[in-house]
């Protein structure tokens, strides 16, 4: 157990660590690749769709002329 008032080095002792080159290196193949060298998919590719369908755009569309009709018949009425 570590007694709290002493201090601690956090660094790892380089002389007792497996798989370091003398002064501290890591020699090749001794690390993992960042990334898989693998793809994730299977088959073609496919593209989504781009841009909006027609549902939402008509929502958004009603919308925006419901409000308009609420405020310029607000503005007429004061």
């Amino acid at each position: 157990m570590l007694d709290r008032n002493t201090p601690h080095n956090p660094d790892p002792e380089l002389d007792r660590t497996p798989g370091l080159e003398p002064g501290g290196a890591v020699p090749p193949g001794e690390t993992p690749p960042g990334e898989a060298s693998t793809s994730s998919g299977a088959g073609p590719r496919v593209e989504p769709p781009r841009g909006w369908s027609k549902g939402p755009l008509i929502a958004i569309g009603i919308v925006v002329v419901l409000c308009a009709a609420f405020f310029l018949a607000f503005a007429v009425i004061m």
